[in-house]
């Protein structure tokens, strides 16, 4: 049981933090009590799955639901606490983790596919602002998550939420990056669009030695615009950079062993 302290410090949470904490409870009068939080940010959250953010309002939430906006009001009181509510209700068990990490390398690859599988199968969570530091129990597990293939690592908590935050930060705009593929794809445009094979052609004549000298050579071979994929020795360019980071942490490991 709480004493009058700690009571205290949960009632200054903000309103849509301690919504998803449960610690709000929901209006006993209402349309018949047949509305719940949940019915109203799963609504929020197919309408942005569909239609993009921008489409997500209070009144075409509502309007979807058969209630009128005021009747949502009672349950969350702005959309930024729906914003926040949608946020959390999505990333609820992407990261997936049982039992002990003996790997930490494929914890951390786990961990980062992930968070894209969140940025891909939700395009418009990237495009909610990042308000502070996660505070919401999905998101802090997600925080969790990200830490437990470091449990082993002889470093102290600064530098195991640094390494969180490169991790998270790399994840992210992985994530940003391969939605936007996707989305562009769906909008018509061909893979050769997007990788620029459609201009290898005209790039070559464009790209001169004189004005750029280091991609000039690497425009000329093709590489730009992955003309010939099979032979690629690193594979995927967003596996490799996250190798790499790896091999960073365990060079960085590997000194602070040394010292």
């Amino acid at each position: 049981m709480q004493n009058e302290d700690e009571i205290e410090v949960l009632k200054s949470l903000p309103r849509g933090v301690a919504l998803a904490w449960g610690l709000v409870k929901e209006p006993q009068r209402g349309p018949k009590r047949e509305l719940t939080i949940d019915q109203i940010v799963e609504k929020a959250v197919a309408i942005a799955d569909n239609e993009g953010l921008a489409a997500v309002s209070m009144s075409k939430v509502a309007a979807s639901l058969g209630f009128t906006a005021m009747s949502l009001y009672r349950y969350v009181e702005s959309k930024d606490d729906l914003l926040l509510l949608m946020q959390e209700a999505v990333c609820k068990s992407a990261v997936q983790m049982n039992g002990d990490i003996t790997d930490w390398r494929e914890g951390i690859r786990q961990y980062v596919r992930g968070c894209i599988k969140v940025f891909v199968e939700h395009p418009w969570y990237g495009e909610v602002p990042i308000a502070g530091v996660p505070v919401t129990p999905n998101n802090l597990l997600y925080v969790d998550l990200a830490l437990r293939p470091m449990r082993g690592f002889p470093l102290n908590d600064y530098e195991k939420m640094s390494m969180v935050l490169l991790i998270s930060s790399y994840a992210r705009s992985v994530g940003m990056v391969q939605r936007d593929m996707v989305r562009a794809i769906k909008g018509g445009a061909t893979p050769g669009a997007f990788s620029g094979q459609n201009y290898s052609k005209a790039l070559k004549l464009l790209v001169k030695a004189e004005d750029y000298p280091d991609l000039q050579p690497i425009v000329a071979s093709g590489v730009y615009t992955e003309e010939n994929p099979a032979d690629n020795p690193i594979g995927d360019d967003f596996d490799f950079g996250l190798e790499r980071i790896m091999d960073g942490i365990e060079y960085y490991l590997a000194s602070k062993a040394q010292k």
